[in-house]
């Protein structure tokens, strides 16, 4: 057992606390939150996938009125695409299904655009994990879901259409393939939206047949050696799928689905607590993730393993820089370090701050109990 001494526990719940003020200074006035406010391929961007998951982490803190916010906003890029999204329900339904570059963005500006820069837009993650975070924040704090309730209709309609197809998964790789981890996400969107009755009875009906059909479909072929896997019909793992057991809750952590796939990704992709993406990564060589490594902490947390978690939750504070910034990877043991200089020349240092790695610790600190939600913070 890890023995953490009580000036260990406060440094790091110090880190937590200080992670929340800095996630509320940096949230833009419209409640976005940039993913990173320097770094040159990300600067002036939000994302639904990073935004939800960071508001989670800050509902969780008791920012009930920062996550709020960042609910607006989603509503607002959501209904601002009204339009396109019942163009895009119609050609399904028609069975004449519109290509990738019609669908809808995954990331956009503070304001609303979406930008006039290439990138790996089609994505389906995100749309099913803030229709999660932001229930999961109304249940949480008492909220009526009404403000939000058109933004996840139609979150809920566009992944109707979409949510089976090939699209990028959460690195914004690989086209081609169905993931796992973006499964989760979708059905944590369809069954949270389906419990929480914002919908029309059809399309609650219609959610929850696609939920039960997205299971069906990683039971089938999603599943390798007794684990989830990156991909249907892949035989690796992948770091996002910790976040499938915890914080998304789709699997029962003491599931032995759930257990196998902790065990997979603590064997092949932990290196003394810092987590990679995947074994063949080489995105600024191939680093560890802070973010990853807080997910598995939440898988372990909900698993009954307080001292795994414990001991990922440390190795993420250990990446603090001397700023007292969390980055979105390090270096210290990279998968593929003949490819490091080429990123680093392309769009400068790593991502510091990555919002979205300040927002996994203090989720996980306040699973560990290590840092108390601050009440009702509006």
């Amino acid at each position: 057992m890890t023995i953490t001494t009580p000036s260990d526990l406060a440094r790091l719940a110090d880190l937590a606390a200080r992670s929340v003020t800095l996630i509320e200074s940096l949230q833009h006035e419209g409640g976005a939150y940039p993913a990173s406010p320097t770094f040159s391929a990300y600067q002036g961007y939000s994302w639904f996938r990073d935004g939800a998951f960071i508001a989670d982490g800050m509902s969780a803190a008791g920012a009930v009125d920062s996550a709020s916010r960042f609910f607006d906003w989603c509503g607002r890029m959501l209904a601002q695409r009204r339009d396109r999204i019942a163009e895009i329900v119609a050609a399904e339904a028609a069975g004449t299904p519109l290509p990738d570059e019609r669908m809808l963005a995954t990331r956009f500006t503070f304001d609303g655009e979406e930008g006039d820069d290439e990138w790996w837009d089609f994505q389906t993650d995100g749309y099913g994990t803030w229709v999660w975070a932001c229930i999961a924040h109304a249940e949480r704090h008492g909220l009526s879901l009404d403000r939000w309730a058109e933004g996840i209709r139609l979150s809920v309609d566009y992944l109707l259409a979409t949510w089976s197809r090939p699209c990028y998964d959460w690195w914004e790789e690989h086209r081609d393939e169905v993931h796992v981890s973006t499964l989760g996400c979708v059905i944590a969107g369809f069954e949270s939206a389906a419990r929480a009755e914002v919908l029309e009875p059809a399309a609650r009906a219609a959610a929850r047949t696609a939920a039960i059909e997205a299971r069906t479909l990683i039971a089938g072929r999603g599943v390798r050696d007794g684990h989830l896997a990156k991909w249907l019909g892949s035989t690796a793992v992948d770091g996002s799928l910790s976040a499938v057991i915890a914080p998304l809750g789709v699997f029962e952590a003491a599931s032995p689905l759930a257990r196998a796939t902790i065990r997979a990704v603590e064997a092949q992709l932990s290196v003394d607590g810092g987590v990679h993406r995947y074994l063949l990564d080489t995105f600024f060589g191939g680093g560890q993730w802070p973010i990853l490594s807080c997910f598995l902490g939440l898988a372990h947390a909900r698993a009954g393993d307080r001292d795994a978690a414990m001991r990922l939750l440390r190795w993420a504070a250990g990446t603090e820089t001397a700023e007292g910034l969390l980055p979105e990877q390090v270096d210290d043991h990279l998968l593929a370090p003949d490819r490091h200089a080429e990123w680093v020349e392309r769009w400068g240092p790593v991502a510091t701050p990555l919002l979205w790695s300040h927002a996994m610790f203090v989720r996980l600190a306040v699973e560990l109990d290590m840092l108390q939600p601050a009440g009702v913070r509006a």
